[in-house]
């Protein structure tokens, strides 16, 4: 009679049956993606080509570490293991590597990195700037041991020795390279003498060169304020800081080339420029003021001066009689109310005088009433005690005082009894 298996039981029998499969334990398929929207953590999508279609699932540690960035449709080449989800009864692989189909990795982050900036305008010719014709100081953002600097300044000091060269030594490959050349190309903006920047390394690898492909690197010479001449590996090495650049040089003394003139073509060109524009400047001023001095001569100032004060002259006539008028009013108005107040005072004075006059005239006749001799030439004396105080009444007097008696011609001494 046939055993009946449990689902449960048939599912970890060929689970088993998979995990013990040297073939599945490590399998390298081609595929596309289908069904791919990335999530938060962990990827979830399906391998498929014209015959059949595979679930694909990829834990967020290796997906972080892709170089590229994952699509709908991509065609991939996919390592991993195959395992039988025993819940659900399907089976998956379990991806731990993803490389694009027939390019590298780094050449479609590259493409993708590019698409995107693109769309933005960072690769704009309307952002490029003009380099300048002469610049008195250029800084440059390379490896302080490198070639490149050598080659620039050998160059810079045979065409133009006049220019100098401030390095900002940085490092151009590996781990952390592209922070350290975004923070040295806005430390080189903020450096405040600088006329322009080159930014380079010398050749290598895609992986060597990478750096300059990063967002950061790209970013940070777009919102330079100093123009930006990128010389980055050979002259068939392409990379993003190129495309965003003012300009580009294949070489490093191809960019200090660019940096500085022809000491003496250049200079030639540049002088017989000014000389040429000075000249054209100053004949076209020289006909503007020709034509206003023919134009202000034929004016009726010129023809007839007289013109040009007959009618302040007039108009001095009218301020001059009207202050006339004004100053024969004024004269009258004053004359006038100063006889009404004369007027007015004239006898108040008098009759003040008049009362002063009177008091004066009364108080002198007090003053005669009051007058000692006046009093004793009547045969009247003033009697006097032995303290020369004057005696008003006989209760002041006492039996033997002496007493002095004043009259008009002399002093009586006597003893009261």
């Amino acid at each position: 009679m046939a055993e009946y298996l449990s689902i449960s039981t048939l599912t970890k029998y060929l689970k088993a049956k998979f995990d013990r499969d040297p073939y599945l334990e490590r399998v390298f398929v081609t595929g596309e993606v289908s069904g791919f929207r990335q999530r938060p953590s962990h990827q979830y999508f399906k391998l498929k080509d014209a015959g059949a279609v595979i679930s694909a699932t990829m834990w967020a540690g290796n997906f972080n570490k892709l170089k590229f960035q994952l699509e709908d449709g991509m065609k991939v080449n996919a390592i991993g293991r195959v395992e039988l989800y025993a819940p659900g009864g399907s089976y998956a692989i379990i991806i731990e590597e993803l490389i694009p189909d027939g390019i590298g990795a780094l050449a479609v982050k590259f493409e993708q990195l590019k698409q995107k900036l693109t769309a933005e305008g960072l690769f704009s010719e309307n952002f490029k700037q003009t380099l300048p014709q002469f610049s008195r100081k250029v800084g440059v953002i390379t490896s302080p041991s490198g070639a490149v600097i050598r080659d620039i300044i050998t160059t810079i000091d045979r065409r133009f020795p006049l220019t100098e060269i401030l390095l900002f030594p940085t490092k151009v490959q590996g781990d952390g390279a592209a922070e350290e050349i975004a923070t040295n190309i806005r430390a080189a903006n903020a450096q405040g003498d600088l006329d322009l920047l080159i930014v380079g390394r010398g050749g290598g690898s895609i992986e060597d060169l990478w750096c300059f492909n990063e967002e950061v690197v790209v970013r940070a010479i777009f919102e330079s304020k100093l123009p930006v001449i990128s010389s980055v590996g050979h002259e068939t090495d392409v990379t993003l800081a190129d495309f965003v650049a003012d300009r580009r040089a294949a070489t490093p003394t191809a960019a200090a080339e660019l940096a500085t003139p022809n000491t003496k073509t250049d200079l030639l060109g540049w002088t017989a420029e000014r000389q040429n524009r000075l000249y054209q400047s100053l004949s076209r001023l020289i006909k503007q003021k020709s034509e206003r001095l023919e134009k202000a001569a034929q004016s009726v100032v010129f023809r007839q001066p007289e013109r040009l004060y007959d009618g302040h002259k007039q108009r001095v006539d009218e301020l001059t009689g009207r202050l006339s008028a004004l100053t024969e009013k004024k004269r009258l108005a004053a004359s006038h109310q100063f006889g009404i107040l004369a007027q007015r005072l004239i006898p108040a004075f008098q009759k003040s005088v008049e009362q002063k006059k009177n008091r004066v005239l009364q108080a002198s006749q007090a003053l005669l009433l009051l007058d000692v001799s006046k009093i004793k030439a009547r045969g009247f004396a003033i009697v006097r005690d032995e303290q020369n105080k004057i005696l008003k009444s006989v209760s002041q007097v006492k039996t033997g005082d002496t007493l002095a008696i004043e009259l008009e011609d002399g002093v009586i001494k006597a003893n009261a009894n």
